[in-house]
């Protein structure tokens, strides 16, 4: 459904500390970067780019949207909580503590460096 996903960023040089450990925990890795963004690839896909991280291209502020959420789905309960984990001590901010939601499936919530919402998703 979705070719890739861009998130915006201030600081690209502490959201890349940020990013690149935090999503190397779930086996998705940085194989791109200039001096505007950074591309992030499934190890097992590393030629298919899904998700940037950006400075604006227009040079103002990023803001995060009201209602935007980018979620990344997890193979296990375990790793939602440790990607959650991570992310905290990585400087994100809470949003909501693992676990089920409508009786089923597991999440994790919290905003990144720059305020925006990230969900951490299982099936199991």
């Amino acid at each position: 459904m979705f070719s890739f996903i861009t998130l915006g960023t201030n600081n690209l040089k502490k959201s890349k500390i940020f990013y690149d450990e935090l999503l190397q925990s779930i086996n998705i890795k940085n194989v791109l970067e200039t001096d505007r963004y950074i591309g992030y690839a499934k190890n097992t896909s590393l030629n298919n780019i899904e998700f940037y991280l950006m400075l604006p291209h227009n040079k103002q502020k990023a803001t995060f949207g009201n209602g935007t959420m980018i979620t990344f789905t997890i193979n296990s309960k375990k790793e939602v909580d440790s990607f959650y984990q991570l992310a905290l001590k990585l400087g994100a901010i809470d949003e909501g503590l693992p676990g089920p939601r409508h009786d089923e499936h597991c999440y994790a919530y919290f905003r990144d460096l720059d305020g925006n919402k990230i969900c951490a998703f299982c099936s199991d």
